[in-house]
């Protein structure tokens, strides 16, 4: 019994935080979190390399990015849009 592979896409939005690259931006996505026991809240960031074609980002830009295939050693994600 074959199941069906539907692919989900990722999306994500967050701040260029540097565009010195040719093609390429870094991008910090922040995401807020509560402590399951001490119900703080708390910041967690990461930071992707963006494949920007047409370099139309600049630093502190908020943009929107999707998953892509694999492009170099660290980039697999493609520019949607510039907010």
């Amino acid at each position: 019994m074959k199941s069906s592979s539907t692919k989900i896409e990722r999306v994500f939005s967050g701040k260029v935080v540097s565009a010195k690259m040719a093609k390429t931006i870094v991008v910090v996505v922040e995401e807020s979190k509560v402590h399951p026991k001490y119900h703080k809240s708390y910041k967690v960031s990461r930071k992707y390399k963006v494949h920007d074609e047409k370099n139309v980002s600049k630093v502190g830009d908020t943009v929107s990015f999707m998953e892509c295939r694999p492009l170099s050693r660290w980039k697999r994600w493609t520019l949607l849009n510039k907010e």
